[in-house]
């Protein structure tokens, strides 16, 4: 099939992009990697009167450590953001995470903000904004503002922004020493979709007590989710002392996941909680790590 005719423009401004936002609200789509709208548009799933490419927006690509928040333009590629030192460094759990998005052809176009703003309940970027507890900086011709993760994901591919607001960047915290991360997937192949994938972060103390968690589940929702109760049940809590696989289960044993031609809704609540014990064990092992003198004078 063709997509059905749509007016196409690609400005070089932001300004640009958002006067043709605000003239067309509903009726306009923002193009940025194209990875997921143009086969929803070539299937006529999806109908546009306006197409906005922001492709050619300079302003809205690049990465910068500003303080203690690494800043990510909207446009940046996910190629770029796996092989980024900075990302490396600072935001470790997000380099990971990119590489289980597709396959590298998928990588060299898609883009942070084109993934975040399309909510895929079974994508890995909105589920590593939440985990982080990263921001985006959204505008439209009325001005700018700062929008929680949490606050961003409303259900699935529905998300809180205006239909005249623009995604212009993603602001990732550094999480401070101590912490560690890990990310984790069930997929039929390598670069599908993920059947259910989950993501943590934590932070120790020096009594090896769990001063911070997020942890966070995909693929499991209408949306990426965190795993609030458990998180309150670790806070405080000597890692040693933590009963992780009873936890886990306990954290996981009300969710109702969906079925489809890929999974049952069953067999998704089933791998969560040995999914969520795994997480957890992977990132206290390198939160431990990361605070392990002989282990960073041996990086």
């Amino acid at each position: 099939m063709k997509a059905a005719p749509f007016d196409y423009a690609a400005p070089t401004e932001v300004d640009e992009a958002l006067a043709l936002l605000d003239e067309f609200a509903e009726d306009a789509k923002v193009l940025a990697g194209g990875q997921s709208l143009v086969p929803l548009l070539a299937l006529r799933m999806s109908r546009f009167d306006q197409l906005v490419d922001v492709n050619r927006i300079e302003a809205l690509r690049g990465i910068e450590l500003v303080g203690e928040t690494l800043v990510i333009g909207a446009m940046t590629r996910q190629a770029t953001i796996e092989r980024d030192e900075e990302v490396r460094r600072h935001a470790p759990l997000l380099a990971e995470a990119t590489r289980y998005i597709g396959h590298f052809q998928i990588r060299n176009r898609g883009t942070i903000g084109g993934s975040i703003a399309h909510a895929d309940p079974t994508a890995e970027y909105p589920a590593i904004a939440l985990t982080l507890g990263a921001e985006v900086e959204v505008a439209s011709v009325r001005g700018r503002r700062r929008i929680d993760a949490g606050e961003l994901l409303e259900s699935a591919y529905t998300t809180t922004l205006e239909p005249e607001e623009l995604l212009l960047s993603v602001r990732v915290p550094v999480w401070g020493a101590r912490s560690g991360f890990a990310v984790h997937e069930i997929a039929r192949r390598t670069g599908d979709f993920a059947l259910v994938g989950g993501a943590a972060a934590v932070t120790l103390d020096e009594a090896d007590a769990v001063a911070r968690a997020h942890v966070v589940l995909f693929g499991v929702a209408d949306r990426a989710i965190r795993l609030s109760s458990l998180e309150a049940a670790i806070a405080g809590q000597p890692v040693d002392q933590l009963d992780l696989a009873e936890l886990a289960r306990e954290a996981t044993a009300e969710l109702r996941p969906p079925s489809d031609v890929q999974a049952t809704g069953a067999y998704r609540r089933r791998v969560a909680a040995p999914l969520t014990e795994r997480l957890l064990r992977t990132a206290f092992v390198r939160a431990r790590r990361a605070g392990d003198p002989t282990e960073e004078a041996a990086r």
